[in-house]
């Protein structure tokens, strides 16, 4: 009977340590692209960072912390610079979070000689990963107007080029 109590207090134990740690989250990167990608914070903690400032409703100041949507495209193969004339310009990127939501970006938009829109893909705000209301990733567009775009809880980007 003891040693029944006792397995079953260590299976018990064991399964709370995995409960505490969860898996690292997982961005995927794919549709029309060369190289579909499956980037974690680490992964995005090795490529080029920036910092964005958004203002908070409270008057102060939210500073997030990532790499571009650019890099992270580019790295994936999407088509920027000179590679991106006619029917290319008809590519788009669907950014899906876990709650179903969903927003577009233009590839021209983003690219440095079009419309040069910086959007951060952040996984940190304020120095700290993000919580689980808000990341871990999300995407901040500081330019906008309205933060409708600035997508959180962000799980895929899908790069569809409607004329092939």
């Amino acid at each position: 009977m003891k040693y029944t109590a006792f397995l079953l207090a260590s299976i018990l134990l064991s399964g709370l340590v995995f409960a505490q740690a969860p898996p690292s989250a997982v961005l995927t990167v794919q549709g029309d692209i060369a190289s579909p990608l499956s980037l974690t914070s680490d992964d995005l903690g090795k490529m080029p960072r920036e910092t964005v400032s958004v203002p908070a409703p409270d008057g102060t100041k939210i500073v997030y912390e990532g790499v571009t949507l650019l890099v992270v495209l580019q790295k994936a193969g999407a088509p920027f610079g000179k590679q991106l004339r006619g029917k290319v310009l008809s590519t788009y990127v669907l950014a899906k979070a876990q709650d179903g939501y969903q927003v577009i970006f233009t590839l021209g938009e983003l690219d440095p000689d079009f419309g040069n829109e910086t959007i951060l893909l952040a996984d940190k705000r304020d120095g700290k990963p993000m919580g689980e209301k808000q990341g871990p990733f999300r995407l901040v567009c500081p330019n906008d107007h309205e933060g409708a775009r600035s997508v959180r809880m962000l799980q895929t980007l899908e790069v569809v080029r409607l004329a092939k």
